[in-house]
């Protein structure tokens, strides 16, 4: 059925700051079609429809290929033009990269960077045929410096960055905006399941997940190229990743994400 509403999708919407984005699309009068790798994602989809928003769920895992095809047909056979879309898959593995198990290192990859990639090119391609849209590629504050001890988080997570500042260019005058968002540590389960809960990074106080994805919300309505998500001290620590050595940058985040530190 089609409201008349516009329509987003979100993938990675289940929890955290994936969920909060898809209850601002909700909340600002879009219908919203949802991903995520668990059946946590219909419990979201029946969150938001309390909001008074059209919601279609799905079970698809980003990291894989079918996974990723399987949301682009559930969303195709809505016969609806997407008019937004926030791509919010990220993992990360805690540990040394020398004991962290080659398929878990590969799973990051796939997810983070394979998976986004594979769905920007569905997203791209329907909404430059469109000539209008929105991306959101959801990046992490990570992104502006070495992540020793989640050694491939951060490369991930640069790539997205990378790749959501590049194809903003490509796009410029197509109708098809496209934004980063930067996430400093936020209140999720994201440490939790990275094996870095005890970690200082892990212990130490978020950032709000409603605040960041407000941030990132707005960013996108305002085609805005990228924003940092967080508060004033996770804005700083971006501003001052400009001006250190990638050095002294990798020393400090070993200091805060050493496993049995």
């Amino acid at each position: 059925m089609n409201s008349g509403r516009p329509l987003a999708m979100v993938t990675g919407a289940s929890s955290g700051i994936g969920f909060e984005l898809a209850r601002q699309f909700a909340q600002k009068g879009f219908d919203i079609a949802l991903s995520g790798s668990s059946e946590k994602i219909f419990e979201a989809a029946e969150k938001l429809r309390s909001d008074g928003t059209e919601t279609f769920a799905l079970r698809a895992d980003a990291g894989t290929y079918e996974g990723v095809e399987a949301f682009w047909r559930f969303v195709m056979h809505l016969k609806r033009p997407v008019d937004a879309c926030a791509l919010n898959v990220g993992i990360a593995v805690g540990g040394a990269f020398a004991e962290t198990a080659l398929e878990d290192d590969l799973r990051v990859i796939a997810v983070n960077v394979t998976g986004t990639v594979h769905m920007a090119k569905h997203v791209v391609r329907h909404m430059v045929a469109n000539g209008n849209g929105r991306i959101l590629i959801v990046s992490s504050v990570s992104a502006t410096s070495p992540t020793p001890f989640e050694t491939t988080y951060g490369p991930s997570k640069a790539f997205g960055f990378s790749f959501a500042e590049s194809l903003r260019e490509e796009l410029r005058g197509t109708g098809v905006t496209v934004t980063a968002l930067l996430p400093g540590a936020t209140n999720t389960e994201f440490h939790a399941n990275a094996g870095m809960a005890d970690t200082p990074i892990g212990k130490a106080m978020k950032n709000d997940r409603e605040l960041v994805a407000k941030q990132g919300f707005d960013a996108l309505m305002n085609d805005i190229d990228h924003v940092v998500g967080g508060d004033e001290a996770t804005k700083q620590v971006v501003i001052e990743n400009r001006k250190l050595t990638e050095t002294v940058k990798a020393a400090r985040h070993a200091a805060i994400a050493r496993i049995g530190r």
